[in-house]
Order: C-alpha cells, then sequence, then structure tokens
C-alpha cells in the first residue's frame, strides 16, 4: 500500500483559516449554512492546490465539510453521476 501525499495541504488557501468556516456546526440553520458554505467556497476558488483537495475528497471519501470547492451536498451528487456513468 502506497503511502498518500499531503504536501499540497502545505499550500491550501484553507491552511491558516478557521475550521468553523468549512465544517458546520451540529444544529446549523440552512440559511447559516448556506452562508458559510459560500464562503469557504470562495476560499477554494483562490486556491492553488483545489484540484489536489477535491481528488483527495473524492477518493477517501469525505462525507463532511467543504473540500476542493465543493459542499458535502455537491461531492454526493458528483459521485452519483459518476458511478452511473461507470
Amino acid at each position: 500500500m502506497t503511502e498518500r501525499s499531503w504536501t499540497w495541504q502545505e499550500q491550501a488557501a484553507c491552511r491558516r483559516k478557521s475550521n468553523d468556516l468549512f465544517y458546520g456546526p451540529e444544529g446549523e440553520k440552512p440559511l447559516q449554512r448556506e452562508s458559510r458554505e459560500s464562503r469557504a467556497v470562495e476560499i477554494c476558488a483562490e486556491c492553488p492546490v483545489r484540484e489536489a483537495c477535491l481528488t483527495h475528497a473524492l477518493s477517501v471519501p469525505e462525507a463532511y465539510g467543504v473540500w476542493g470547492g465543493t459542499t458535502e451536498s455537491a461531492r454526493l451528487a458528483l459521485r452519483r453521476r459518476r458511478a452511473s456513468a461507470a
């Protein structure tokens, strides 16, 4: 088994941001969630390692949080589309 490389995370735009922006609290209201996720996705849009992050999130798969500019629901939809295309 090969060891995964995490060096891409050192260059991530989110590295010095609060995790609270990328992972919502339990019981978060829908409008608060939408606002928080929108801010997180904006940070991801400028990230130099967004593609590596998204690849990681889809391969693990990461079920929670914003990864590679995608929300939990966006990744779930992407995985479903890929599965039905395969």
